[in-house]
């Protein structure tokens, strides 16, 4: 019974995912479209839940939902300096979130209350290939030698790229005003 939630939670977060993905693209507003590029990285989050990599999924909301998006929200509202227009109500948030919450909270509540209680055995809807540890060291561990060891020049580049990225917005936003 378990494995059929699993599949309706993949499936559900599935089609949040590609549904917020289009809603990337169809937006007008650029801060709606960030906040649905916000939408589809925690959607790809609860997916590496369930496929059980716990670390990707934090990584995927504190870089790329957190501090990646916060970047990308930042340089809109330089490249627009102009009074913010508004605009109407999205008529897709009530006809997808609304019945999605509902369905989400269906879930939950009948995992919660199942009569027998949920299976305490894991599931394996998939395998994670990940490299063998030493004894004694985490995948956590393992990964974070790597970045700073083996990968400490891309991990520095990246962050070089995106600090001239953030100047090179500022920039631009400072000549439109003069």
């Amino acid at each position: 019974m378990l494995l059929y939630v699993h599949y309706i939670l993949f499936f559900l977060f599935a089609t949040v995912c590609i549904g917020g993905a289009l809603n990337l693209v169809l937006q007008k507003h650029p801060i709606n479209s960030a906040l649905s590029l916000i939408l589809v990285m925690v959607s790809l989050a609860c997916i590496y839940l369930l496929l059980g990599a716990e670390f990707v999924a934090a990584v995927q909301i504190i870089v790329y939902a957190g501090a990646i998006m916060v970047l990308f929200v930042f340089v809109i509202m330089l490249l627009n300096a102009g009074e913010e227009e508004h605009v109407g109500t999205s008529k897709i948030a009530y006809f997808i979130g609304v019945p999605g919450v509902l369905l989400v909270l269906g879930l939950i509540s009948y995992i919660l209350w199942m009569p027998h209680g949920p299976s305490i055995e894991p599931i394996k809807l998939g395998q994670v290939l990940t490299l063998p540890n030493p004894p004694g060291i985490t995948q956590t561990q393992s990964i974070g030698q790597l970045l700073f060891s083996n990968f400490l020049l891309p991990f520095e580049v990246t962050s070089v790229l995106i600090l001239v990225a953030i100047m090179g917005a500022v920039v631009l936003a400072r000549r439109e005003q003069h």
